[in-house]
């Protein structure tokens, strides 16, 4: 099935994601949440608080919605790249509603990529977050298709690091990670790893998303989630379960500028050219 062109522009209806504290929890575990430091994120007696990459989960819906409409190999799919744009902090359980959209279909002539944005809100109709999704099609492309538009990434500074912080995945991460509701077997089916030419299963991209998150949140957010406004970034090379994940952040006209190397691969970087901004 090839990509269609004609998607562009589509829209879902309001999709519901309705969440408990449970949830939220099993969202932080899966992503590395530590008891030690991170207490309020995974007990509900201290709320629990959320931490901001939760944007993804209610919109994990509306991208499998919109897949049947832009077609493509699904066994060639990656996640590319990863935005998102906090209005409000999530409450610790609730329902949310969320419209996903295909912004762009586009040809990179060996590949291809297509972009899917959303918004969600809460019960009060307020806008909470908004999410841009790049994926990656390896396998289709050379369809004549416009290019992708110039990305707002962020340069690592040729200086050290303001600061890095180190953390290991576990063997089981992307086992845990795909519990919130991405079931691409990529992540769990030795069979579709070896036949989507990574040799074995690969970690969500946005696990390590959930990673970078947690970083910024400690080293500059004072462990405040609600001081995180956005968050971007490009996955670059895949992370396998397991490895240790090390993100560098530099303070850098008032964005944070983010880089994640794989300590096991030195000078691997699996995800750069994002930043962060706060208030």
């Amino acid at each position: 099935m090839t990509l269609n062109l004609s998607a562009v522009g589509k829209t879902t209806a309001e999709l519901v994601h309705t969440y408990t504290w449970k949830d939220v929890v099993l969202y932080a575990l899966s992503i590395g949440a530590k008891r030690d430091g991170e207490l309020a994120y995974l007990f509900e007696g201290e709320g629990p608080k959320v931490f901001p990459s939760y944007a993804v989960v209610p919109a994990f819906i509306a991208n499998a919605a919109l897949f049947d409409a832009i077609g493509g190999n699904m066994l060639g799919v990656v996640h590319g790249g990863q935005a998102i744009r906090l209005h409000k902090p999530f409450a610790p359980a609730g329902t949310l509603k969320t419209v996903g959209k295909v912004a762009g279909v586009y040809d990179l002539k060996r590949m291809a990529t297509t972009i899917v944005t959303t918004e969600t809100r809460d019960e009060k109709g307020e806008l909470v977050c908004e999410t841009e999704w790049s994926i990656i099609y390896r396998l289709d492309g050379g369809f004549d298709g416009p290019p992708p538009p110039k990305r707002d990434e962020a340069k690592a500074p040729a200086r050290p690091c303001d600061w890095s912080f180190e953390e290991s995945t576990s063997k089981e991460q992307a086992a845990l990670y795909r519990l919130n509701g991405d079931l691409n077997p990529l992540h769990i089916d030795p069979k579709i790893g070896e036949s989507a030419g990574f040799g074995h299963p690969i970690l969500h991209g946005l696990c390590t998303y959930g990673y970078v998150c947690r970083a910024v949140i400690a080293n500059e957010c004072a462990g405040d989630p609600s001081k995180l406004k956005y968050l971007s970034g490009q996955f670059r090379k895949p992370v396998w379960p397991g490895d240790t994940l090390i993100t560098e952040g530099w303070r850098e006209d008032g964005r944070i500028v983010l880089r994640v190397s794989a300590k096991e691969r030195p000078g691997d970087y699996v995800f750069s050219g994002g930043y962060a901004t706060l208030g």
